[in-house]
């Protein structure tokens, strides 16, 4: 299948290599000159323009949508509300907020252009390789049509089509709360450790709890890996981005009144992560001196 990729950062590439390997055709753009050079080293054929790589597809053709969440998508898909015909079909693989998707599907579907909101999990290495994606859109009988796609890219059973427009990024926004809250529960557990009367091997603690333990997972791989670069992690700041989705899913938790005190707490220390003190540990440290005369630290 001849699809167009809009988008070769991190994830825009692994999957470009990814559908060359199952056979698909691509078209790539980048704003980037380097990330359209790396895309063309792959087999893919390189447009300079938007409008370049849509001029380059056949009908009805296919436009997957791999940037940033926010202006960067609703500019692009703007635009391809304009330059597209009725029946293409636009894919957003991105981590956009579901009711934009939603907005996306209204914009489209007022000139008949098909929309798939696809929820996109697996980092880099399942972008390029047996992934995992979470696919909302209207016409069902559509997916049938794109649907060889996922079957090459994902892991056997890793996608699944979740129904009308906005579901994908919908569950990709849960999926990601979820992940808020198992990386806080690890990073808490491995805190402990460091700090106890023991000297643990970080690296062979991760490896044997990946190894038959009821908490195995890939993100207990994944901290294997980085004690074997890092053994006590000296080398980077403890300070956690966050990409918005946690807050996502706190926003409509709270909307549907639903508790979510595990993803509530961990996307708080993300933002407690970026500051070196607080004003509320300030005002708390202060309150526990005057009742109690508890000490306080001095900056000095």
């Amino acid at each position: 299948m001849k699809l167009a990729m809009i988008g070769l950062g991190k994830m825009g590439i692994n999957l470009t290599e990814n559908l060359i390997r199952n056979g698909n055709e691509v078209v790539a753009f980048d704003l980037n000159d380097a990330a359209r050079n790396d895309a063309s080293t792959l087999g893919a054929q390189v447009e300079a323009t938007l409008e370049d790589a849509v001029k380059a597809l056949s009908a009805p053709r296919i436009v997957w949508v791999m940037l940033p969440a926010g202006k960067p998508t609703n500019q692009t898909v703007d635009t391809l509300s304009n330059i597209l015909d009725p029946d293409d079909i636009v894919i957003d693989g991105g981590n956009s907020f579901f009711e934009d998707s939603l907005e996306h599907n209204k914009i489209l579907a007022a000139k008949n252009i098909k929309f798939f909101d696809v929820g996109t999990s697996g980092g880099m290495s399942g972008a390029n390789r047996d992934g995992n994606f979470m696919i909302g859109g209207d016409d069902e009988k559509l997916f049938a049509y794109i649907e060889p796609i996922f079957q090459g890219i994902a892991q056997k059973d890793g996608y699944l089509y979740t129904g009308k427009a906005g579901s994908g990024h919908y569950l990709k926004m849960v999926h990601n709360g979820i992940e808020y809250g198992m990386m806080q529960s690890i990073a808490e557990g491995f805190d402990v450790l460091a700090h106890s009367q023991y000297d643990y091997n970080n690296e062979a603690v991760a490896k044997v709890w990946e190894h038959g333990s009821v908490i195995r997972s890939w993100l207990m791989e994944l901290a294997q890996s980085a004690f074997s670069k890092d053994p006590k992690l000296d080398e980077i700041k403890g300070v956690m981005n966050s990409s918005g989705e946690g807050k996502w899913t706190l926003e409509e938790a709270l909307k549907l009144q639903v508790p979510t005190p595990v993803i509530g707490a961990s996307l708080m220390m993300r933002y407690r992560s970026q500051e070196d003190d607080t004003v509320t540990g300030k005002v708390v440290a202060a309150l526990r001196n005057e009742f109690g005369g508890h000490d306080v630290e001095s900056k000095k």
